[in-house]
């Protein structure tokens, strides 16, 4: 198996590092954050970040527009949005007396949809569908979202007064779930001393272009993977389900986010083919939102995490050999 990389791929891995270069100029101490979120675009997902707020969420949002060349929208979600706020609406041109398009948020390359669970279930699901189709419906009329298309959705996991949490379905629908957390104590010295000096989104060089990323998406999703590594991937999957402290374990759809954000990590560390340390790179990430335990695990104290650990150590690991 050979590890030298395409023209496109070697293209694709120094856009990347470019990227990532770029971020890290406001984003500071968040190396593994900024990673998997291009990890996940790379994989052509969607990210869903759950956090308290002030820690950079949309900083890093604008900071991936910029340096990637992106169209940017931004929803602050609150009771009173609607479906056409995010799909758009036809509204009468009285000069021509003909009714025309009005795009809505989401006709946008990234879209930030904040604080997500605070809208209404309606909302939320005319924001998923976009993000499952790619594509927005009006009055019969169907309208292709720009390609890429990408939305970083965020959750406040403190404070539940007027919040309406994504059902478990919905939240298979995020490739990832991430968490940013607070700085340690010199990456906050670090942070302020950037603000101090003037350093903010400004700052940040075009890195590629949307035509570029979506390049890179599709040379990503050529990445070699040997059958070990789908086996290795059912096999985690399988586990999941069968395991007995679980209510509902990882769906089809989340072994094939799996799949893909493995073959991004690949691209990502210079090779061509995929290995096992790729696939358990994004493991905790892919999953994490997707596991539902039962109440054999509640009264056992499991968390999440602590069963996918188990699962990793349970499941036998295949052998590549480059």
């Amino acid at each position: 198996m050979s590890n030298e990389l395409t023209q496109d791929q070697r293209e694709v891995l120094e856009i990347c590092h470019r990227v990532i270069g770029e971020i890290k100029k406001v984003i500071i101490g968040k190396d593994e954050v900024i990673i998997k979120v291009l990890l996940s675009i790379l994989a052509g997902g969607h990210v869903l970040i759950e956090d308290i707020p002030g820690v950079g969420k949309t900083t890093l949002a604008l900071a991936l527009s910029r340096s990637l060349s992106l169209d940017y929208n931004r929803v602050q979600f609150t009771p009173d949005v609607l479906p056409t706020d995010i799909t758009g609406y036809m509204s009468l041109n009285r000069a021509t007396n003909k009714f025309e398009y009005k795009k809505g948020a989401a006709m946008t390359n990234l879209l930030l949809a904040d604080e997500i669970n605070r809208t209404s279930s309606k909302t939320q699901s005319a924001l998923l569908e976009v993000m499952e189709e790619g594509r927005v419906t009006v009055d019969g009329v169907t309208y292709k979202t720009p390609d890429p298309f990408i939305v970083i959705a965020t959750q406040n996991p403190i404070g539940s007064i007027g919040t309406q949490m994504l059902p478990e379905s919905q939240m298979d629908r995020f490739i990832v779930c991430l968490t940013m957390g607070y700085p340690s104590l010199q990456n906050e010295i670090d942070m302020l001393k950037s603000k101090h000096s003037g350093l903010n989104v400004n700052s940040i060089k075009p890195a590629a272009t949307a035509e570029q990323l979506s390049h890179a998406i599709s040379v990503t999703d050529q990445i070699y993977v040997a059958d070990p590594i789908f086996e290795y991937i059912a096999r985690l999957a399988d586990t999941t389900r069968k395991h007995p402290f679980v209510r509902l374990g990882l769906s089809p759809r989340g072994a094939i986010s799996l799949l893909k954000m493995t073959k991004a990590t690949a691209l990502l560390n210079g090779r061509s083919f995929a290995i096992p340390d790729d696939v358990l790179y994004t493991f905790y990430d892919v999953c994490t939102h997707r596991i539902i335990l039962n109440s054999k695990a509640k009264i056992n104290n499991m968390t999440v995490s602590a069963l996918l650990k188990e699962i990793i150590s349970a499941t036998p690991v295949p052998s590549i050999k480059a």
